[in-house]
């Protein structure tokens, strides 16, 4: 079962990954017993499935995903969610409120208003429609402070690392208090005012070097660097 890369490396579209005995997974494709890579990415080869990871590339919604959105319109029942994709999310009321209202007689825009960000789940997507989403269940809604980084969506299983490894690192060197939705938006409640301006910088370099393997190791060496300069 020849297999031509091993994992982390960079391919592009039309590369031979491997032969015989392999899984083609996402952005793959197989040709007879030739498995393909379908688009610029990290090859990433879980026991005999092969998968890419787009190094660039937009968010498509997925039932469960986590996501940040913003409120960015709404109608009689329902809000329209800026969800950093080409998909727009919608919210409905019956998935934003504990309690039916009237929306005739009540303005919905004091439950959440335009400009507003919210945590919320996909639960329903197809690409023919856009994508539904809930508050409703715990740690959801309306985000009332700190403040939002947007990065390539792409790069977020980089934030969040093998088996969350990443954003271990970052939630017990860093103060404060961060969650990364799926769309590549990031929600951070800094302790320290100080620490939003760190927060920014180490974000960047994981987004700027999410191809490069050992990334955790080095983002580590970098917050200990950064917080001695700024804090000693």
């Amino acid at each position: 079962m020849p297999i031509y890369f091993t994992s982390r490396q960079i391919v592009i579209p039309g590369d031979l990954l491997a032969e015989n005995g392999y899984q083609a997974g996402l952005n793959t494709y197989k040709v007879e017993n030739k498995i393909y890579a379908y688009t610029v990415g990290l090859i990433e080869i879980k026991g005999s499935r092969i998968d890419i990871i787009p190094i660039h590339g937009c968010y498509v919604p997925k039932v469960g995903d986590m996501i940040i959105g913003k409120i960015i319109d709404y109608g009689s029942n329902m809000w329209a969610v800026d969800i950093n994709s080409p998909y727009l999310g919608v919210l409905t009321i019956s998935e934003a409120l504990s309690k039916p209202i009237n929306p005739f007689k009540d303005n919905i825009l004091k439950y959440l208003n335009i400009g507003d960000f919210i945590k919320a789940k996909v639960i329903a997507f197809d690409k023919t429609r856009d994508a539904a989403l809930t508050v409703k269940e715990q740690g959801l809604g309306r985000i009332n402070k700190g403040f939002i980084i947007t990065i390539e969506p792409t790069k977020i299983p980089r934030v969040i690392g093998r088996k969350g490894s990443m954003l271990t690192t970052l939630k017990n060197k860093l103060s404060g208090h961060i969650e990364v939705g799926k769309n590549g938006r990031i929600w951070i409640v800094p302790k320290r005012q100080e620490d939003s301006f760190i927060y920014v910088k180490i974000l960047k370099k994981i987004e700027e070097e999410a191809h490069i393997s050992g990334l955790t190791d080095r983002v580590t060496k970098y917050i200990t660097e950064i917080l001695k300069n700024t804090y000693t």
